[in-house]
């Protein structure tokens, strides 16, 4: 039996569509291999076999490269505990006094992170209404200096 281009692209609809019951999240790299395999097949009829199943698996594995080395960091960004770039150098206001050792609080004017409140630890004194800029995340808890 020949495989023709629409094999490769039933098998392709196939895979992206069984990612639905599979929760893994990586059946469907395969699937967009087996797709290009069936566009290049479509322009290039005369591919052998050999050549299909090697192109299909460069495609499928250069796919979940991708996924693992430019989408996925990208779209996971806004994680707390991977943040830490996008919220050091806020700057906010103390609602909740912070003296050493002891949490307060700390609002900015735009949510980040969903939260636009978030307790903050300093190794001063800070009191209600100063100024105090993010130097580190912690967890859930934000480190801050006086401005």
């Amino acid at each position: 039996m020949e495989l023709v281009w629409w094999h490769w692209v039933v098998l392709g609809v196939a895979l992206v569509i069984a990612e639905l019951a599979i929760p893994a999240f990586f059946v469907i790299w395969f699937g967009f291999g087996a797709i290009v395999t069936g566009i290049c097949l479509a322009a290039y009829p005369s591919m052998p076999l050999a050549g299909q199943v090697l192109l299909w698996t460069v495609s499928s594995l250069a796919f979940v490269w991708l996924w693992f080395k430019v989408f996925k960091t990208s779209v996971f960004k806004t994680k707390v505990g991977m943040s830490t770039g996008q919220l050091v150098g806020e700057i906010g206001m103390i609602t909740v006094r912070t003296q050493p050792f002891q949490m307060g609080r700390i609002k900015f004017q735009k949510p980040i992170l969903g939260a636009d409140t978030w307790e903050c630890r300093a190794e001063e004194e800070l009191n209600v209404g100063d100024r105090a800029k993010v130097l580190a995340v912690e967890g859930h808890i934000v480190r801050v200096a006086r401005m």
